[in-house]
């Protein structure tokens, strides 16, 4: 399918053209393990085993790499299984990552609880401040690790700044692209090199499946991938496909309400006296809001805040909403709210990247704004 179509076209037909058989307009899931080969390897489309390919992860995939403008993309297990298979594909140990320092707390456990036992060594640093990006960078650099809008901070990194400065040292650059959606952001069109998604979030959209996907346009990189992921074997399962790609199928629209609602809490958050500070880049105090507006389509669906009694303030508002679930992961059809330094990001306790006791995040759903709006300034009262 052309990549000239719009992004919604892409996301209903790109690896989903109306299947040969029988004609079904969805794609089927390919609940099987292996294939029969018409002859010793004469494979069928080039299907002989599930661990390295199957028809209904091919569909995700093909949509998957449209909608980033790539040419390659590989579905995970899971964000973090996505994650450290880049990692394990790009580095070997005894090399350097630089990582954000306000990066998700299962990142951050990742690399410094997993893979700095495998002999890996990572710097935190303000991917804003390229000056900081510049002095981390070292013989042994090998990839910056980037999450814009971050978790749950929400800073924006210049995502074709930090591109050229990566070019420039020899460096490859991972965008982690969960917060915004392909629907929002394209980092490969920005300079990036590699795309990283939670499908669990907004690309599946419905909190019933987890998955993860890696996205890039260099072929030689796609095929390092893609042979770690067949070799270590974290792979989405065919129904996890269909259920993904189910839900990739209505992002666009998804986004727009997801956006349109977090507009509008952010701006009644900002003028209630309970709340310290609200961290959303859609608010021109954001310092990143220019920035936003530049490379992002709108400013997604996902906002904290910082509540003025502090600690037990956060927690209570946490505890008191209705509409709003308390809940870990984000990207869903329906409101969450969560404690990040208690929750998600407990793994960040005691370092560098610790979180705010005082900062409360919400993924904000596609419900009725009116509703959502009064659910938190009750949990506020």
């Amino acid at each position: 399918m052309s990549q000239c179509q719009g992004f919604e076209t892409l996301a209903i037909h790109a690896g989903q053209e109306p299947e040969a058989g029988t004609g079904s307009v969805v794609p089927p899931i390919y609940q099987t393990s292996t294939y029969k080969q018409d002859g010793v390897g004469e494979l069928r489309g080039g299907y002989e085993y599930s661990r390295a390919a199957n028809p209904t992860r091919t569909a995700l995939e093909e949509c998957l790499a449209a909608l980033e403008n790539g040419t390659r993309a590989s579905a995970f297990a899971s964000g973090l299984a996505a994650e450290d298979c880049v990692v394990r594909a790009v580095c070997a140990p005894g090399d350097h990552v630089i990582i954000p320092d306000d990066a998700y707390g299962g990142t951050l456990r990742l690399f410094t609880r997993v893979l700095e036992r495998w002999g890996l060594t990572t710097t935190p640093v303000p991917l804003g401040d390229l000056d900081a990006v510049r002095a981390a960078i070292r013989p042994t650099t090998r990839l910056i690790w980037c999450e814009t809008p971050t978790n749950p901070l929400l800073g924006v990194t210049d995502i074709a700044a930090l591109s050229s400065l990566a070019g420039e040292s020899g460096v490859l650059l991972a965008v982690d692209n969960t917060f915004a959606s392909p629907y929002l952001q394209q980092p490969l069109t920005l300079g990036a090199d590699i795309v990283v998604h939670s499908t669990t979030k907004y690309i599946g959209g419905h909190s019933d499946v987890v998955g993860g996907a890696v996205i890039v346009q260099d072929a030689d990189l796609a095929e390092r991938i893609r042979f770690h992921q067949f070799a270590a074997g974290a792979i989405a399962g065919p129904f996890d496909a269909w259920l993904t790609l189910r839900g990739v199928r209505t992002l666009g629209v998804r986004m727009d309400r997801h956006c349109d609602n977090a507009e509008r809490i952010a701006a009644a958050l900002s003028e209630h006296p309970s709340v310290r500070e609200v961290l959303y880049p859609g608010l021109p105090a954001h310092g990143s809001h220019d920035l936003a507006r530049k490379q992002m389509r709108r400013f997604g669906g996902m906002l904290s805040f910082r509540v003025a009694g502090g600690e037990r303030a956060a927690l209570d508002v946490c505890e008191r909403t209705r509409i709003f679930t308390l809940a870990e992961s984000l990207g869903g059809v329906e409101s969450l709210i969560e404690h990040p330094a208690r929750m998600t990001h407990a793994s960040a306790a005691g370092t560098p990247l610790e979180v705010p006791a005082d900062l409360v995040r919400i993924s904000v759903g596609i419900e009725n704004v009116e509703d959502l709006i009064a659910d938190l300034l009750a949990a506020l009262a």
